[in-house]
């Protein structure tokens, strides 16, 4: 089916090595810092837009997310948003059919990993200060894809945009228990991790460290995601 492949997203090699993941100075679910060790992934360089779940949402005849027809996310680039963990993980089940490939949602310690770009000892994945458009709330607006970054990685959005499911069941107190080489979070839980800042907040970047997490049945016009593949 070649008329689908633009929908295949542009992927970035993060080669394996540790990091330190967490923060001594943010909550108390970030702490302990610790050092972790991630193996060789690939994480796209966006979240998935509306353009790209439209045609997953054609081909398959998929529910669309409850907030699909609302007038402020009918932008083309734009993160979709309104997607379940369920849905995001549907998504990348098709996406892995379609292709042959096999795409996922990123951990937990990938998605900090990414989002660090490499960088050391700082909170956002462009250093420590917040730009000047830091303010979301009430009157802010959703905006397309690239308009946080790219960090040294090529990754764009990694604090700001939408919240984005990543596969890791959530614990509060994970880090104090967690493996040093690729952790992929409880065994069980009710909630699933989520990492990034979100448009609607009142502070619209989030710090790489932040860990926030939600029900993987729940939907929201601050949630989205996007994939993540293994390196063989």
């Amino acid at each position: 089916m070649p008329e689908l492949m633009p929908v295949e997203p542009e992927m970035i090699l993060i080669t394996e090595g540790d990091f330190l993941m967490g923060s001594e100075t943010g909550s108390k679910i970030e702490k302990p810092v610790h050092l972790v060790w991630i193996d060789s992934f690939a994480i796209a360089r966006y979240p998935v837009t509306r353009r790209e779940y439209a045609v997953f949402l054609e081909v398959t005849q998929y529910d669309p997310p409850p907030q699909w027809d609302m007038p402020e996310f009918q932008i083309s680039n734009q993160p979709v948003v309104g997607t379940s963990w369920y849905d995001a993980v549907n998504y990348c089940t098709w996406l892995s059919q379609l292709t042959g490939k096999i795409y996922r949602l990123p951990t937990e310690g990938e998605r900090e990993k990414a989002s660090r770009g490499g960088l050391i000892g700082h909170d956002y994945p462009f250093g420590d200060l917040l730009p000047v458009d830091c303010n979301g709330g009430r009157n802010s607006i959703l905006k397309p894809i690239g308009s946080e970054g790219p960090n040294n990685y090529g990754l764009f959005n990694m604090s700001e945009g939408v919240h984005e499911w990543c596969a890791d069941w959530y614990s509060g107190d994970y880090y104090r228990q967690s493996p040093c080489r690729n952790p992929e979070g409880p065994e069980d839980g009710s909630r699933k991790v989520a990492r990034g800042g979100a448009w609607r907040h009142k502070v619209c970047y989030s710090r790489c460290a932040s860990r926030s997490s939600l029900a993987p049945e729940k939907t929201f016009s601050d949630f989205g995601f996007r994939c993540a593949m293994d390196i063989d």
